[in-house]
């Protein structure tokens, strides 16, 4: 009995395992969270902080088309304006650090937000300033807020876009910079001529403090705590590592500042940010006094700019593939930078040496599209060596890169003063070729933190 009983329950065994296998084979199979379709908020994160940099640098474009209306009506100089305007540039740069920190440390939400809402107040504020005095108080405080704006904003794309896509997305975010500024003559010069200068300021002033509000509302530091993002995207990103926002880490700022990628890449923005700063704050007054444009005329100051941001997008795309492409992320990152600093170095002297209006500003735009060819790889290199924490280097980077924006503001309206309109583009020239030769000593392989 005990023999049959054991066969009989063997059989039973053997049955059910039948049965159940039929069903597994007969279940239906169901897609895995990566089989789904993916999400786009990550596109939408990025549209909005392409947004952001378009705010800006529609503000940061209004002062430069404004500044003959401005320097006409509080009745200063060329050097008293410089110094005006580069008090932004000083303030800027000094809080670049504390920007990059404060976002590694409590997120990109909350502290681009409260960053993009400070600077418009004071932008509002700048039409109410009176005199050379009350202007460079508005802009050092303008500057106070925005510092942060570009190592927060850096930061926040770190989780929310593939590895593979960085450069892409540092372009495409500093695209919108250049486009504001691109835009901003034609719209200033527009507005100023039925309103005057200061309504100017204020209407800008409003759109970046509603740009706050729908930040703070849609963003979310981390992908998987957004509502609109599904498994599939989030798996599509870069895995979470670190601590949450509001969490106390310490940032390793000795081997940040021991990097001397980092340094020879502040370097090269400081060159970078002094010849954007000859296009941004002086520009305009360029092409009125040595090219003798009307008012109405000065508005092609945007063509340069227009140019500036399909390269800005295009450096970064290019940088991405051909580093996929040579499987060496450092010639990838590299080769794009050298071309376009050698581009800007070329350009600049026939365009300022040219005898004609429009070869001059032909040649003038195409150096400025080289220049702007190497903005998403400096970022994306920010991003590479500094990781989690690439606000802080960032941040570094940027402080540089205004110091050289401040002293541009500055020198170009002595050496335009004292020497003539040729002596500050010959200088830029100068310091594209320098940064071409600094660009090759960096390898983004190594981190920095």
């Amino acid at each position: 009995m005990d023999l049959l009983d054991g066969r009989s329950r063997l059989l039973k065994i053997y049955h059910l395992s039948m049965v159940d296998q039929k069903k597994v084979a007969f279940q239906p199979e169901l897609p895995s969270p990566i089989a789904l379709a993916a999400t786009r908020v990550r596109y939408r994160v990025l549209g909005l902080s392409f947004l952001m940099a378009f705010l800006m640098y529609m503000e940061r474009g209004a002062i430069g088309a404004a500044a003959p209306n401005i320097m006409r009506e509080f009745r200063i100089d060329k050097i008293t304006m410089g110094w005006s305007v580069s008090a932004f540039n000083w303030s800027y740069a000094l809080f670049q650090v504390p920007g990059g920190w404060m976002a590694d440390r409590f997120g990109a939400r909350i502290v681009l937000a409260g960053a993009i809402a400070w600077w418009s107040a004071f932008t509002a504020g700048t039409g109410l300033s009176f005199n050379a005095i009350s202007l460079a108080i508005t802009r050092l405080l303008f500057g106070v807020g925005e510092a942060a704006a570009f190592p927060a904003g850096s930061r926040a794309l770190v989780r929310w876009l593939p590895a593979e896509q960085r450069a892409f997305g540092q372009g495409f975010q500093h695209s919108g910079s250049r486009l504001g500024a691109a835009l901003a003559p034609a719209i200033v010069v527009s507005l100023m001529a039925v309103f005057g200068w200061r309504p100017v300021f204020f209407i800008f002033g409003a759109a970046g403090v509603l740009w706050a509000v729908v930040w703070y509302a849609y963003y979310r530091n981390y992908p998987n705590e957004h509502p609109g993002t599904n498994a599939a995207e989030v798996e599509l990103l870069p895995k979470v590592s670190g601590m949450r926002p509001g969490t106390k880490r310490s940032v390793p700022w000795r081997r940040i500042l021991r990097s001397r990628d980092l340094w020879y890449l502040s370097a090269v923005y400081f060159c970078y940010g002094w010849v954007l700063w000859l296009y941004l704050a002086w520009f305009p007054s360029y092409l009125r006094e040595a090219r003798h444009f009307t008012a109405l005329k000065t508005g092609l100051a945007s063509i340069p700019l227009l140019v500036a941001t399909v390269t800005n997008v295009a450096g970064g795309v290019l940088s991405d593939k051909l580093s996929a492409k040579f499987g060496d992320l450092r010639r990838g990152r590299l080769t794009v930078s050298i071309c376009g600093f050698l581009a800007a170095a070329i350009g600049l002297l026939p365009g300022v040496l040219a005898n004609s209006p429009v070869t001059a500003l032909a040649c003038l735009s195409f150096a400025l599209g080289g220049l702007e060819l190497t903005v998403a790889v400096s970022w994306a290199i920010c991003l590479d060596i500094g990781g989690d924490y690439s606000g802080s280097v960032s941040s570094v980077m940027n402080t540089w890169g205004n110091l050289g924006g401040a002293f541009s503001a500055v020198m170009v309206g002595y050496l335009a003063t004292l020497l003539g309109w040729t002596s500050p583009f010959l200088m830029a020239s100068f310091l594209c070729l320098l940064s071409a030769l600094i660009v090759s000593r960096i390898d983004p392989r190594r981190s920095a933190v």
